[in-house]
């Protein structure tokens, strides 16, 4: 086992992570359905109608009910925040960030979006899609699937 592959179950071991179709209730319910693929990968599978996309390298500023950075989504630390990205891997280390962050509510999509897709679950493909991007707090769609 590689040390990444280490790194990945430690994180894991902290999550209680969805499946995609609790991911789906979970949104439904409220909760904030974060999609971190870079745009190459929104573009060639598409995207969740609703989700809030956040690149990687943007999450933890967007996030933090405190920063000047956050996203109008980031309204505390008790928020539900599902993480995802394309396999369920890098999303993994992201929802343990945002948990080591103070959001203990935070956790990720098993199988990510392959697994969302899979499942038979509202999906807007790359051709239709409406591309948002995180470079600015303000940006969301507030369609729900």
């Amino acid at each position: 086992m590689s040390a990444v592959d280490r790194l990945v179950d430690r994180a894991r071991a902290r999550l209680v992570r969805v499946t995609p179709e609790q991911a789906h209730a979970a949104f439904r319910d409220g909760a904030v359905l974060v999609d971190t693929r870079p745009d190459f990968q929104r573009d060639a599978d598409g995207a969740i109608p609703g989700a809030l996309v956040i690149e990687r390298n943007h999450l933890e500023w967007r996030f933090d009910p405190e920063g000047e950075a956050r996203v109008p989504e980031a309204t505390g630390w008790n928020l539900r925040v599902v993480v995802l990205c394309d396999e369920g891997y890098a999303s993994s280390l992201a929802a343990a960030s945002l948990v080591d962050l103070g959001l203990s509510e935070a956790t990720d999509l098993i199988g990510g979006f392959q697994a969302w897709k899979a499942a038979g679950l509202p999906v807007v493909p790359a051709a239709g899609r409406n591309r948002r991007h995180s470079a600015a707090p303000s940006t969301h769609n507030s369609a729900t699937p």
